[in-house]
């Protein structure tokens, strides 16, 4: 067997390389987004990089989808942070804070609510042209 089949064998099996090839990806889109001045967020621009790479078939999905199982399954921790701001801010829970709360909350749910339609309308597309 060649290295290359040895290492990705490994990366099918290790959830700490999959979640630093996640974060290369970040890490590689935060770089491109600084470099070229583009208005969207590093990570957004990784994404779309690892979507490409995945759809093109240079890239397993297997190869990363223990690392992003496991960041979806802690993703609570990474809002820790943002709480503990809340108790130590007090003006957040002021009229205008409670503004701010309402906007990011609604904002959420619709992000949420997108994501979901976009999966279950390409899910669907998906069962349909598999039958098909």
């Amino acid at each position: 067997m060649s290295a290359a089949l040895h290492a990705r064998a490994a990366l099918r099996r290790a959830l700490s390389l999959q979640i630093l090839l996640l974060a290369a990806f970040w890490l590689a889109g935060d770089l491109i987004v600084r470099s070229l001045a583009l208005p969207v967020p590093g990570g957004v621009v990784g994404m779309v990089i690892l979507l490409g790479l995945l759809a093109l078939g240079w890239l397993d999905l297997r190869s990363v989808r223990l690392g992003a199982y496991w960041l979806l399954a802690e993703m609570l921790l990474f809002f820790v942070p943002a709480v503990i701001a809340v108790i130590d801010h007090q003006e957040f829970l002021s009229p205008l804070g409670l503004k701010i709360g309402f906007v990011i909350l609604a904002g959420t749910m619709m992000v949420m609510m997108t994501t979901a339609l976009t999966v279950d309308l390409l899910y669907r597309w998906r069962m349909r042209h598999a039958l098909g």
